[in-house]
């Protein structure tokens, strides 16, 4: 019996031991500063801000801090750079705080589903979060008629439905309020920081980190692998900044970046193309036009809005050798402003989209004046009599200086020329230049009415 106790006692304690070692929500010993990471991100929610996020809970994790602090700012971003980050939060193994600040934040669509899936999710003072719906009115291709608004409609509601239910689950996860979170998405709904604590969407109100900290301490967290409880009072901070590869894709994931780069790439070539030698347009042109490229990549565009581009560029070239009276000019400008309010609608995939009024618009207005400068320019220069070499000498009068039947010599321009004449033409009389051939000129009688050479 006293075996059976003593090995009971035994196990005992080691279901104890067991148990301890797998609870992670002891307090942290004293005199032990704990360190909370910092992850800031004001700015569309990209692959470039999502990496960020991404890696910074995992060196959270890595040291051993006590939590992450995500302080968010944003108007939205890509779905699939949002499902990343939905992903890595929801299997930390560290508690991950969302905190929207500063004063005036927005947590807007992306931003949103971020927000409900912190393991504690709270707003500063004057921030507001929602407004979660899929936005853009094209689909990818942007088919006009019947058939092309069926195909928006469902490419809408596909997405709709997509990302209610993915909001709800997100929402049943971290148990707040699923009904509001999926009329965020559905009846596009926003509301600011008071409202939003009333309705359960958010834990808590807290004017700077210091007031964050200090409610969410004590909070009993689920994270991967188990529960912990915050201890973030007094915490070090330890912010993580990111890399400069990060920091270049996050500028180029902006679809106003990418359309003026691209701009400024048409600008630049076209300048060099019609001024040729001038060397620093056509090089700066192509970097701009490289970038604009390589921001394309980062963000989901739609051929045809591309494709819009390019006609517009054919259009302004035609203008030149085609007598269109403007037509073909406006047709192109056309072309720009369509193709670039066309180039990022697919809502399915992202709900960034270019700002029409206050940047594509003075941009293709800029560039089709500088263009329409050009195209004047140049037809005038086309149109203009050529005063260097032979084909100057058509149409000049000059003096017979022998009889030319149908062979001599005549004077013009100060020299003497071989002439071949179409009929007899008797010494002084004056001649006129119909063709040069070689170093021979076919001339004929001039006509008595026009002026001496």
């Amino acid at each position: 019996m006293k075996r059976l106790a003593l090995t009971g006692l035994v196990l005992l304690g080691l279901r104890t031991l067991v148990a301890s070692g797998a609870e992670p929500e002891a307090p942290a010993p004293a005199g032990v500063v704990p360190t909370v990471y910092v992850v800031v991100i004001s700015g569309s929610i990209n692959p470039a801000s999502a990496d960020h996020i991404v890696k910074g809970i995992a060196r959270a994790e890595q040291a051993g801090a006590e939590a992450l602090l995500l302080q968010l700012d944003t108007p939205g971003g890509l779905v699939e750079s949002t499902k990343d980050v939905i992903q890595a939060m929801l299997n930390a193994r560290v508690p991950v705080l969302v905190y929207v600040a500063p004063q005036g934040a927005w947590a807007g669509s992306a931003g949103t589903f971020i927000t409900i899936a912190g393991h504690v999710a709270a707003m500063a003072p004057g921030t507001s979060i929602g407004a979660a719906h899929p936005v853009g009115i094209g689909a990818p291709g942007g088919q006009g008629g019947e058939e092309g608004k069926g195909q928006r409609d469902f490419a809408l509601e596909k997405a709709e439905n997509f990302l209610a239910a993915f909001i709800e689950s997100i929402a049943r996860e971290r148990n707040r309020n699923v009904e509001w979170a999926v009329k965020a998405v559905r009846e596009s709904v926003a509301i600011a920081q008071d409202e939003a604590l009333e309705l359960g969407v958010i834990d808590l109100v807290a004017r700077d980190r210091e007031e964050l900290f200090a409610k969410s301490e004590g909070r009993k967290l689920k994270v991967a692998g188990g529960e912990r409880v915050l201890h973030v009072v007094n915490a070090r901070l330890h912010e993580i900044p990111m890399s400069w590869a990060n920091r270049f894709l996050d500028a180029l994931a902006s679809p106003d970046v990418a359309i003026l780069l691209i701009l400024a790439g048409i600008f630049g070539l076209y300048t060099e193309f019609t001024n040729p030698g001038l060397v620093f347009p056509g090089v700066a042109g192509a970097i701009c036009l490289v970038l604009g490229m390589v921001a394309l990549q980062i963000l989901p565009f739609s051929w045809y809005g591309l494709l819009l581009f390019l006609v517009g560029i054919g259009c302004f070239v035609a203008e030149l050798f085609v007598t269109s009276y403007g037509a073909l000019f406006a047709v192109g400008v056309v072309c720009f402003l369509l193709g670039g309010s066309m180039l990022f609608e697919m809502p399915e995939l992202s709900d960034l989209r270019v700002s029409f009024w206050s940047v594509l618009v003075p941009a293709v207005t800029g560039l089709s004046l500088f263009m329409g400068l050009v195209l004047f320019a140049v037809g005038r220069s086309f149109r203009r009599p050529q005063i260097a070499g032979t084909g100057e000498l058509l149409g000049m009068q000059g003096k017979a200086i022998t009889a030319l039947a149908p062979e001599g010599t005549v004077f013009l321009r100060g020299e003497y020329w071989n002439a071949h004449a179409e009929e007899p033409v008797a010494a002084g009389e004056r001649v006129e230049v119909t063709a040069v051939d070689g170093l021979l000129l076919r001339v004929r009688r001039a006509r008595p009415a026009s002026p001496g050479a």
